[in-house]
């Protein structure tokens, strides 16, 4: 990864991004601190509510790497050390200090209204301009690149039209508009996600788990818990705990089984819900709403392409999975950290040959990462990861590669999970269903053994007491 380094006479052709969330604010800090001009165009007020606030450690990296760490640090916000899970009184703990790749193994969980705001306004004090309240209504591409006779390239930057009848000419326009997917729309580039559609209820909460009498007992503030449902295994909860006594509440399923029979109801739906979960309404006995329940239904998204002449999209402007791994920041950073020095590069070429190759170095690698994710959560979604987290015996080595992935490292083609993910997990999956098989053939077989040596041992007692 590239860091950022403000040159003696840098370039100030205007890079225009969509949007002033992680990955609008990464990529607009990168190349202000690189000596580039960037205007950053956000269609919302910050500061926000929005979800998305369990981050993964990967995600440290890149926000040294944009130099936006002090800004975030700044927000005093909740350790996170790992994933707990939960399902039918089984409990697993996956800790991301534990792990098979190199790397931060603690991150935060954030209310990204505060989170969002600093990073922007990091970006913004690193010296991007930030325009709020603004939305994008027209694009044009850029127009093909051509050589003139010396050589040099030659191209009539890409076109923005706003709302409020302003036409905007940049050098190179980032999307980074989130669930907005503004390109995606604009230039028809929306293609099936390959992931069923669901829905989400979420809302935040005062959690009043610290005062609970007695203590919960194994409650960790430092992990995301991720809860299944008892009786209907495409359901899942998530409870994200704040520094502040707050958290996270959400509940995902099949829209037919999510959605409320009216909006005003969404509140009542999602308790529901919580307390049919017996960890989670033992849990949150004691909790009241912090905020209005919302609701997100389709929200998985993918693009047929993530970059085209003289744009690129970042994030969930391009591709959006599930929020069941906590990916989408990750992987809106991931991509803002790709996509910048090759921003850099394209508006200081003087020559096509100097030109990045946005298929090879941004788009494939980028895409492999997601792809890792869209395995674990298709594996999560069909039992086959759900079969090894609560493997009872799983190797440390192969726990410590599974960590490392729902750590965020998702790109380090060093672990098997990563470069092989589908084999690796439908061959642990099987091993771990045939052990489990084995283990319950094995006990009442065991338990007839011991009820027969008992007998036995009985009848020998009694023939020498006679």
């Amino acid at each position: 990864m590239e860091s950022a380094d403000r040159s003696n006479n840098p370039p100030r052709k205007e890079v225009i991004i969509i949007g002033a969330g992680p990955a609008g604010a990464a990529a607009a800090a990168w190349l202000a601190r690189a000596g580039h001009a960037v205007r950053v165009l956000e269609r919302s007020h910050f500061p926000r509510f929005s979800i998305g606030e369990s981050l993964l450690p990967r995600c440290m990296q890149h926000l040294e790497a944009c130099g936006l760490m002090e800004a975030a640090a700044a927000g005093g916000y909740q350790r996170k050390t790992g994933a707990a899970f939960t399902r039918r009184g089984e409990h697993r703990v996956i800790d991301f200090r534990d792990k098979f790749s190199d790397g931060p193994g603690t991150t935060w969980q954030v209310e990204r209204a505060d989170f969002d705001q600093r990073l922007i306004e990091g970006a913004r004090a690193a010296g991007a301009d930030v325009e709020f309240g603004v939305t994008v209504t027209g694009f044009t591409p850029a127009r093909p690149t051509q050589s003139d006779p010396a050589g040099h390239a030659q191209a009539q930057g890409p076109r923005l039209t706003l709302a409020d009848g302003r036409e905007l000419q940049a050098a190179f326009v980032l999307d980074a508009s989130g669930y907005g997917r503004v390109l995606a729309r604009l230039e028809s580039l929306e293609r099936d996600p390959r992931l069923e559609p669901r829905m989400a209820l979420f809302g935040h909460v005062h959690d009043g788990i610290a005062d609970l009498a007695p203590p919960a007992e194994g409650y960790r503030r430092d992990t995301i818990l991720i809860a299944s449902h008892p009786g209907h295994p495409d359901v899942w909860y998530w409870l994200i705990p704040f520094a502040n006594g707050r958290a996270s509440l959400g509940v995902v399923g099949p829209r037919e089984l999510i959605e409320p029979a009216a909006e005003d109801d969404a509140q009542t739906r999602l308790w529901q819900w919580v307390m049919e979960e017996p960890r989670l309404a033992e849990l949150l006995r004691d909790a009241t709403p912090a905020n209005a329940v919302q609701s997100l239904g389709g929200y998985s998204a993918d693009v047929s392409r993530l970059h085209g002449p003289g744009y690129a999209l970042l994030g969930n402007a391009g591709e959006f999975l599930d929020p069941v791994f906590s990916s989408g920041v990750t992987i809106a950073l991931e991509s803002a950290l790709r996509a910048a020095p090759l921003v850099a590069r394209e508006l200081t070429a003087t020559r096509d040959e100097q030109r990045p190759d946005w298929a090879s170095e941004y788009e494939l690698p980028l895409r492999r990462g997601i792809e890792v994710f869209r395995e674990f959560v298709t594996a999560w979604y069909d039992s086959r990861l759900t079969d090894i987290i609560y493997h009872p015996r799983s190797p440390d080595r192969i726990r410590q590669m599974i960590s490392s992935v729902l750590a965020g490292y998702a790109w380090d083609e060093a672990n098997p999970f990563v470069s092989a993910s589908r084999r690796r997990l439908t061959a642990l999956a099987t091993l771990s269903a045939a052990q489990a098989t084995q283990a319950e053939t094995c006990e009442p077989a065991a338990s007839a053994l011991s009820t027969a040596g008992t007998r036995q041992n009985d009848a020998r007692k009694g023939k020498v007491s006679s």
